[in-house]
């Protein structure tokens, strides 16, 4: 297929990514976009040159529900085969749902994950699964089910490509918003924005030009939303002023002082520990360290901290166990409990939304990440929010405000007194 062929069938955005693709520069890429995109159109285009490109070549196709496929990523797949101009090499049947390249008998398989024994096994006459398209990820219950069906089906060859494409959810704490941001710091995976704006007019048609614009007046935030692909939020995030981000080396040396802070896991909670750099000129803080687990008895637990808190500085834990505070001292950890007291838990967390950032690196704290960036106020059976800060998933956000009590107590809130 000619270079001049494929540059009319994409729209301009995903022109580099063509390259980037044909190049196999990538094995992973995140496809995020708002309505109108094409993105789904351009997995389609890629993945069947790619088969006809390749005589190994082979490729999954997947949606959460199997009652969603024939009428949305089916299609697409043979509107792809129809613009490519190739339709006399492939045959279609939609029992069992599948595409063959009749030169070699290759397929393109279209399967649902709510039937995961039928995605575990496949074996294909020639070649094997090279590509595999997750169409709205964001259906999909996490990273957890992806790691399941990506490790049955990456057998069998190399330049293995998968592509997952979606709508962004408006809440950052959706899981495929996480995941997205977490896996784009690994070298093989690219995450790519697309919207509407740079697709051809004719492609989209007046009525839906319309729609956005008029959308656009009516509801700014939506529009972001729905048609740019922005991850807007919902409103009820406690925290907006999240920076995720690698905290690097040269920063890390310049650490001159860090906070420890310890929340005891107790029956099925999670023991958890960070570490914390506070910028007192730019009112900002870092977390880049810390432990987060379940049933760790309290000798493994103060063994696991020693590794990082070498020099046993201090660590501000929970108060509510005195007992344990003791044992952990008992085995040579320098550990005091916070100064609780009432309305302590609400203006530490107040304490912390008026910060000017809060920088988290995703990799040396995943949980952190998850627990701030997730944290959200509850909604009433109307819709409007719960008084109060909720509890629950708020371990390292506990811990943290264990760790800069002593700051928070000089900014004068009476409730630590």
């Amino acid at each position: 297929m000619t270079e001049i062929k494929m540059s009319k069938l994409l729209a301009p955005s995903f022109y580099d990514l063509a390259w980037d693709v044909l190049q196999y520069q990538h094995s992973n890429y995140w496809l995020k976009g708002g309505r109108g995109s094409t993105k789904s159109s351009f997995v389609s285009l890629m993945i069947v040159l790619g088969i006809m490109n390749d005589s190994d070549a082979n490729a999954i196709v997947l949606r959460k529900a199997a009652a969603w496929l024939r009428d949305s990523v089916y299609d697409q797949y043979l509107w792809a085969i129809d613009k490519l101009g190739v339709a006399d090499y492939w045959r279609e049947s939609v029992s069992p749902m599948q595409l063959t390249y009749l030169p070699t008998g290759q397929q393109i398989r279209f399967k649902g994950a709510d039937k995961p024994h039928k995605i575990k096994s496949q074996k294909f006459r020639r070649g094997y699964t090279k590509f595999k398209h997750y169409e709205e990820v964001s259906d999909f219950d996490g990273m957890e089910e992806i790691r399941s069906i990506n490790q049955s089906l990456n057998r069998g060859g190399s330049n293995i490509i998968t592509f997952y494409s979606y709508n962004p959810p408006a809440s950052q704490n959706n899981w495929v918003n996480q995941a997205s941001e977490q896996e784009s710091l690994r070298s093989d995976t690219l995450v790519h924005l697309s919207d509407y704006r740079l697709v051809p007019t004719t492609w989209l048609g007046n009525e839906f030009l319309a729609d956005a614009e008029q959308l656009k007046k009516d509801n700014p935030k939506s529009y972001a939303h729905e048609y740019l692909g922005e991850v807007t939020g919902t409103g009820a995030e406690v925290f907006n002023n999240i920076t995720v981000r690698e905290i690097t080396a040269d920063e890390l040396n310049h650490f001159d002082k860090i906070y420890h802070g310890l929340d005891f896991g107790f029956a099925h909670d999670p023991l958890a520990y960070v570490e914390i750099y506070w910028d007192s000129a730019r009112r900002r803080i870092f977390l880049f360290n810390e432990i987060y687990q379940v049933n760790l008895k309290n000798r493994e637990a103060v063994a696991l901290i020693k590794q990082i808190n070498s020099r046993n500085e201090r660590i501000t834990a929970d108060s509510a166990s005195p007992g344990t505070i003791a044992e952990f001292r008992d085995l040579g950890l320098s550990v005091f409990g916070a100064r609780k007291g009432p309305g302590s838990r609400d203006q530490g967390f107040k304490w912390l939304q008026d910060l000017r950032e809060i920088v988290i690196d995703p990799q040396k704290c995943p949980n952190a990440y998850r627990e701030f960036v997730g944290y959200e106020l509850e909604r009433d059976a109307n819709g409007n929010f719960k008084a109060g800060y909720p509890d629950g998933n708020d371990h390292t956000l506990d811990a943290t405000r264990y760790a800069l009590e002593s700051l928070m107590r000089k900014g004068g809130f009476r409730p630590w007194k």
